[in-house]
């Protein structure tokens, strides 16, 4: 004999209601420290508004961007270092100079940089192609920043470019005759090219191929004086 036991009165009024069987299974599921489990959308108010677009930002569904909590664009270390063509030692010689700064850590202790770390980034760059080492950078950052007031660190900044494009404009009147020479030397080889095999090096410093007006580059006639 086939014995049915009664429905419990919470299972009856389930079935009753399939919409409510529907809402209880569609709870999220929570993991025992209280966080939604995996694969089940947070409900933290502070990622309210990121949306698919920055969860995926934060999983690095965006290359090199990661979603902080409070929605801002944020770079890991390595990221920042593949968008500036840097390497990530560099990047820490900066921190270590006291010229890069991260914005934030992340909860796995991952340094996290502003999108405005670029910028500084590429300003490093600049600053020490002008010759200046990252010593000489840190200074330069100290005397603007313990300046009286506004015009006058901008009045620092002023003397130190002009004084820069003065010495740029030296090396590039020296390189305009460095590669005047260079176009000289090369004019003046281009006879070489018809010389006799069997021509001995030594016979190089009284070649008559030469125009006799011409007078031997000082690039080349270095080659005959030993």
């Amino acid at each position: 004999m086939t014995i049915q036991l009664p429905l419990h009165k919470t299972q009856r009024s389930l079935a009753g209601e399939p919409s409510l069987l529907r809402s209880h299974a569609e709870e999220p599921r929570t993991s025992t420290e209280g966080h939604p489990a995996s694969g089940t959308p947070s409900a933290d108010p502070s990622r309210a508004g990121v949306g698919l677009l920055g969860a995926g930002a934060e999983r690095g569904g965006i290359v090199g961007e990661r979603t902080d909590r409070l929605g801002a664009r944020s770079l890991r270390v390595g990221d920042l270092a593949k968008r500036t063509g840097k390497t990530v030692r560099a990047l820490h010689l900066y921190e270590e100079h006291g010229l890069l700064t991260p914005a934030q850590r992340s909860s796995g202790g991952y340094r996290l940089y502003s999108r405005d770390a670029e910028v500084r980034v590429r300003w490093i760059e600049k600053l020490q192609q002008m010759g200046f080492s990252l010593t000489d950078i840190k200074q330069i950052v100290q005397d603007v920043e313990h300046s009286k007031n506004a015009p006058d660190a901008m009045q620092r900044v002023q003397d130190l470019f002009r004084e820069k494009l003065d010495d740029t404009r030296e090396q590039l009147r020296r390189l305009r005759a460095l590669e005047g020479e260079l176009e000289a030397s090369l004019t003046y080889l281009e006879t070489c090219d018809g010389c006799q095999t069997e021509e001995l090096l030594g016979a190089c410093a009284e070649c008559a191929r030469h125009d006799c007006g011409h007078k031997t580059p000082e690039l080349v006639l270095g080659f005959r004086v030993y």
